[in-house]
């Protein structure tokens, strides 16, 4: 054998080796100054919005101008920044940075995690409660503008809001949603919009799962922090007989995995008994010494409340039966039946 060969081939393949490294190196530090540059820029364009909406809401209370959206100042104003500094100061974005200050008057209380793009969003909300709630769970959960967007056109808050009493929606805006137990991740209704199912058609329950998992993404930001897909259709055995559960996950905060059955109508007694054996069978074969218990949630179109109220009235499994929409909600209704709650 030709060892000089071999030596060469070795050196050639250590070679290659050591230059892709170098290449994977310096990505990793380009990656990470693009990140650092993003995140100084943002904190200055934050910061020098926040300063000229002070600058705006000053003069207009020391009497130069009437502190009212129909006031010419901002007109004026546009007109000759934009003369003497170009874009970036429409009339509308004025209106905005003079908004931003008067909504965050102190520079503290501003989060460097936050866009001025996620600010623009979060101003458009007119309700205080509803905004501190987005903004926190904006910096709890990551959420990017386009994530940010979704969730205020989705109504999360009231949906989440509605579940809780006084105190508990007080607190949900101050601290955003804390997930302690298990209730804390039941949405009611989920809203599936995403999905793009016409109400009008007449779907099954195989169509509408896989539609979720083409859409898993969506599904997971739906669902909220912490979870983890697993897999569809999880098949169990006992005693030779196979079942399926349609969707399993396991959610890092609680550790506990999360069972989800789909039904296109109205769950029953006969799904609620089902679902209660997979979370039997979870907690004795698949849970290991640091999960918690299983939770179980039936995701269906109808809920019959009286029945679920019933059904669930003697098991002591974390089991919930939760209504999906395949439509935006009615953001009005919802924000009438929390001004009741309040």
């Amino acid at each position: 054998m030709n060892t000089d060969l071999i030596d060469k081939s070795e050196g050639v393949a250590n070679r290659n080796s050591n230059y892709s490294s170098l290449i994977i190196n310096i990505g990793n530090l380009l990656d990470f100054a693009r990140k650092k540059a993003f995140y100084e820029v943002n904190i200055a364009l934050v910061n020098t919005y926040w300063e000229i909406g002070k600058k705006i809401v000053e003069y207009e209370q020391k009497g130069n101008e009437k502190a009212e959206y129909g006031s010419n100042l901002l007109d004026t104003l546009s007109r000759d920044l934009k003369e003497k500094y170009g874009k970036g100061f429409s009339r509308r974005n004025l209106l905005n940075i003079r908004t931003f200050y008067i909504k965050y008057p102190k520079w503290q209380t501003l989060s460097a995690k936050l866009t001025w793009s996620h600010y623009v969003e979060l101003l458009i909300i007119d309700d205080d409660l509803a905004r501190s709630f987005y903004e926190k769970q904006s910096i709890n959960e990551n959420w990017s503008v386009r994530e940010l967007k979704r969730q205020i056109n989705s109504a999360l808050f009231h949906r989440i809001a509605l579940s809780k009493d006084k105190q508990g929606v007080l607190d949900l805006s101050r601290q955003g949603l804390i997930l302690q137990k298990p209730e804390d991740i039941i949405r009611d209704p989920h809203v599936l919009e995403f999905l793009k199912i016409s109400e009008d058609y007449a779907f099954s329950e195989k169509e509408l799962e896989q539609k979720i998992i083409d859409n898993l993404q969506m599904f997971l930001l739906e669902l909220g922090k912490g979870f983890t897909f697993i897999g569809r259709q999880y098949r169990i055995t006992l005693n030779n007989d196979h079942f399926y559960i349609d969707l399993v996950f396991y959610h890092r905060i609680l550790k506990c995995f999360v069972l989800i059955d789909l039904k296109i109508g109205k769950a029953d007694h006969l799904d609620v008994g089902q679902m209660n054996m997979y979370l039997n069978y979870f907690k004795k074969e698949e849970n290991v010494s640091d999960d918690n218990e299983p939770i179980g949630i039936i995701l269906s179109a109808e809920k019959d409340d009286v029945l679920v109220e019933f059904a669930l009235g003697s098991i002591s499994n974390k089991l919930f039966i939760s209504k999906y929409k395949l439509y935006l909600p009615d953001k009005k209704e919802l924000e009438d039946r929390l001004r009741k709650l309040l």
